[in-house]
């Protein structure tokens, strides 16, 4: 983004100063003697602010073999195999595990991806989003 600011330029005769083109606040910060005034463009960094994240949870159910839960988390949170097995695992034991921490457009797919393979092989696989 620019920002303009105007300086009086003391190179430029007074009776040119007078000829040029002035802004509206120019007489406002020259004390309305009708001096003359330059302009400086000056860049200003927008400030960005980063992304909400969101961690996609798979919720433990009685019904769900842990082989597809390890080849979910293979498949669509790109684990290995002992990373995907401790997760399962701590599903098994606590009933609910972390797969990942996205941001809100991915967690979302990966929620649906995740549930749609659940649905489509028969199990009941729950996995959810919230908010960091």
């Amino acid at each position: 983004m620019l920002q303009l600011t105007s300086r009086p330029d003391p190179s430029v005769p007074a009776a040119f100063a007078a000829l040029a083109p002035r802004m509206g606040s120019d007489e406002n910060r020259s004390g309305g003697t009708g001096g003359p005034a330059t302009s400086v463009i000056t860049k200003v960094k927008p400030k960005t602010k980063r992304p909400n994240l969101y961690r996609v949870l798979i919720l433990n159910d009685d019904y769900t073999p842990m082989e597809f839960v390890v080849l979910v988390l293979e498949r669509f949170f790109q684990k290995d195999v002992e990373a995907a097995t401790k997760i399962m695992l701590h599903v098994h034991h606590h009933g609910i595990g972390e797969c990942g921490v996205f941001t809100y457009e991915i967690a979302e797919t990966k929620v649906t991806q995740v549930m749609d393979f659940a649905r489509k092989h028969q199990h009941p696989l729950q996995c959810v989003m919230e908010k960091k």
